[in-house]
């Protein structure tokens, strides 16, 4: 059987989930219907070990602790489109992966995903309104692509050589297409754990807001509004919304806060590296 669709996961010390999403994309499939290619970068624990205990995955190990070198080096190991890019923290049925291939394989749309969810079961309850108000954003109700999935056709793989050095590559994907060049998939959706605690927000967020700022401004196709005239977007929507009128102030102040971290860090000229929240690990920041 040929590969429908191909994986390309980037993991980096992931021996908690990697055995997860792997097999919620296999469990019930034929064997050859994904081809899986799993980028161990440089790993200190048991990822490798527990991504070779899954039939029928190629693993890859490269040196170098870069999301960035792990995402080329899958690249080059696989020849099958439509192609999925997938974070080591996200959990997608093998169902979903497979419809994307589907939507993928005509010659529109050029980038698709399943629809996010965002599991905030073992979150504070600060943490769930701080999502209940993102969740109003223009950024995640047009055509969101991205944090932790994303897939393109041949044809929208072109829009780009290698991965750039950049922290943020899902974003740096998704602003390569225009909105009708995407499709997210309402029928269809992939998980990923809120982080704990508005600390962890924060700290994620500062990390999330350095790689969209670094991202390269000549590469963009996507058109965005003026933040002024999205925030206002967003003011209108929460206003509809009286309950979650103290979850916007709270979202606000995290918002400011992660923006001002972000633009010091950037100044000093102090590096950030991979960016995962390890909350949701078990880790101590």
């Amino acid at each position: 059987m040929s590969p429908r669709i191909g994986v390309v996961i980037a993991v980096h010390n992931e021996e908690q989930l990697i055995g997860r999403v792997l097999s919620a994309m296999l469990e019930g499939g034929s064997a050859g219907e994904i081809e899986i290619v799993v980028v161990v970068n440089g790993t200190t624990d048991r990822t490798i070990e527990r991504a070779r205990a899954f039939a029928g995955v190629i693993v890859i190990e490269i040196d170098e602790a870069s999301k960035i070198a792990a995402l080329n080096a899958g690249d080059a190991a696989s020849s099958v489109f439509p192609r999925m890019y997938l974070d080591a923290d996200v959990v997608i049925s093998r169902e979903a992966v497979l419809a994307v291939a589907d939507v993928l394989a005509g010659t529109d749309p050029l980038v698709a995903a399943p629809r996010l969810q965002i599991d905030t079961s073992r979150s504070s309850w600060l943490v769930r309104r701080y999502y209940e108000v993102d969740g109003l954003t223009d950024f995640r109700s047009r055509g969101h692509i991205g944090s932790g999935v994303y897939a393109v056709s041949r044809a929208g793989r072109e829009r780009w050589g290698e991965f750039p050095q950049v922290i943020a590559d899902d974003r740096f994907v998704q602003q390569l297409f225009l909105d009708d060049e995407r499709a997210v998939l309402a029928e269809h959706t992939f998980t990923i754990e809120a982080p704990r605690t508005i600390r962890a927000i924060t700290h994620r967020g500062v990390r999330i807001a350095i790689g969209n700022r670094q991202l390269p401004a000549e590469l963009q196709n996507a058109e965005e509004q003026p933040a002024s005239q999205r925030q206002l977007h967003l003011v209108r929507r929460v206003l509809a919304r009286p309950r979650l009128w103290f979850g916007f102030a709270a979202y606000s102040i995290v918002y400011a806060t992660i923006q001002y971290r972000a633009k010091r860090t950037i100044a000093s000229g102090i590096q950030t590296g991979w960016n995962r929240d390890v909350s949701t690990r078990g880790i101590e920041e």
